[in-house]
């Protein structure tokens, strides 16, 4: 990208560096950014920077907050003897969207990999088995329903449920609007496993 004037490189080379952002897409957001007027650039950088300084994790269950303890953990309302196990803080966001869980949640930040050389030290396990106490009856597994996500919750079942708490998965199976023609042999099959009487 010799044609560009060095700041505009390293602004590219810096939308680059977010996640699912290419070159070019890079290179879009870049020259949009430059043609925006000065005040919604400087609020812009400014949102960045106040995140970046006020979001930390909050020390309960692991997401991202600006309060410590969040909202979730310390909203008197929501039923604190079910604990949702995810992954990462994003995946909170998708479950509150449903409106459908009043339990509270536990953030892994990540999942038992082997191949990658993450083991259950790696995760926030500790953390979660501290939280079962007595008023904790039982602990949905929310990880992936990929290999990572798969192990991790077999891991998960197998150090709670000695501690005498209810472990159970999320469903798997074909979503709305899909054609069983399309449905990948793994999915199908938990589909029917997790079959239920209408």
């Amino acid at each position: 990208m010799d044609f560009y004037p060095v700041a505009i490189e390293k602004l590219i080379e810096e939308f680059a560096k977010l996640p699912g952002i290419g070159k070019k897409t890079a290179q879009r957001l870049a020259l949009f950014v430059l043609n925006l007027p000065k005040e919604e650039v400087d609020e812009f950088a400014g949102a960045l920077i106040n995140a970046r300084g006020t979001i930390k994790y909050c020390s309960v269950c692991g997401s991202f907050t600006d309060t410590d303890p969040c909202s979730i953990c310390s909203n008197p309302n929501r039923d604190k003897s079910i604990i949702c196990v995810v992954e990462n803080p994003k995946d909170i966001m998708t479950m509150e969207k449903v409106r459908e869980f009043n339990g509270v949640y536990h953030v892994l930040h990540g999942t038992i990999s082997p191949m990658s050389g993450r083991g259950p030290e790696d995760i926030k396990l500790r953390e979660l088995i501290r939280r079962i106490n007595g008023e904790v009856e039982e602990v949905i597994v929310a990880t992936n329903p990929n290999i990572e996500g798969e192990a991790t919750a077999m891991y998960i079942s197998k150090i709670l449920k000695p501690l005498g708490t209810k472990v159970t998965r999320i469903a798997h199976g074909i979503p709305v609007g899909g054609d069983l023609e399309y449905i990948d042999e793994v999915t199908l099959s938990k589909a029917l496993e997790g079959r239920k009487e209408i």
